[in-house]
């Protein structure tokens, strides 16, 4: 399933809430899986990081894990090596429903055909190798 441009953009200006995986913390400010989390709560969106080296990021508690993020997010943000997206499509997809994010996003330059085809399959939308944080800068304005 590709996602046009307006579908993107139409999930990015909805988002109320995105999981990072993979997000660094404020030693690491000057990565991608920094600064473009930080750029998504200055646009209102609620963070939650996901990286089991980390404590805590942005002022928001750091989870171990995917499972252990306490609520349903809109988007779940992929800062993670192409070769682990297919156990982290497993663990997704292991998921309970109520717990499962709407849209699995992979930032640019990471993509998994295989491992996407099996989230759409299961019922995910998918967004490869395209930055959340490009389509946040142009639908959503600073809070």
């Amino acid at each position: 399933m590709n996602v046009s441009e307006k579908e993107m953009a139409e999930i990015v200006r909805n988002a109320g809430t995105v999981a990072v995986e993979g997000m660094q913390d404020e030693s690491k400010a000057d990565r991608a899986a920094y600064r473009i989390p930080a750029m998504l709560k200055e646009r209102g969106i609620r963070l939650y990081p996901v990286n089991p080296k980390i404590q805590s990021s942005l002022g928001e508690k750091a989870y171990a894990s995917l499972k252990e993020v306490p609520v349903k997010v809109d988007i779940l943000d992929v800062f993670r090596r192409p070769d682990v997206i297919p156990a982290l499509a497993e663990e997704i997809i292991a998921l309970p429903p109520e717990k499962r994010p709407a849209v699995v996003w992979l930032q640019t330059g990471i993509t998994h055909p295989e491992a996407e085809a099996k989230l759409e399959k299961a019922g995910f939308k998918v967004v490869s190798d395209a930055c959340l944080g490009v389509l946040a800068s142009r639908v959503r304005p600073k809070v």
